[in-house]
């Protein structure tokens, strides 16, 4: 799942409005509208911003977010999965 669609999905379910969450985030609807589609990154203030409007947790967007920017940026590379390998062993090494 994206983040945009994870966000739709949390807002449809509680009964808000693109609109009151796009006022929150101070945007307009349309780039909110944008980020709900995918067409538009979300920053990482606002990925916080709205796991506390939604109750949601924030762990889950921000790793949602997180996963939805890794594949923007080595989605098309064909070595993409070997060099999220690499990269977890480093991360693995670095946090101890």
């Amino acid at each position: 799942m994206h983040f945009g669609e994870r966000i739709r999905e949390l807002r449809e379910s509680q009964g808000l409005l693109q609109r009151q969450l796009a006022a929150n985030l101070e945007i307009d609807t349309p780039m909110f509208s944008k980020i709900e589609r995918g067409e538009r990154n979300a920053k990482r203030e606002q990925v916080i911003a709205l796991a506390k409007l939604l109750n949601a947790n924030e762990d889950e967007l921000l790793t949602i977010w997180l996963s939805d920017k890794i594949i923007e940026n080595v989605g098309d590379e064909t070595a993409a999965l070997a060099a999220l390998k690499h990269a977890e062993q480093e991360l693995k090494k670095k946090s101890k």
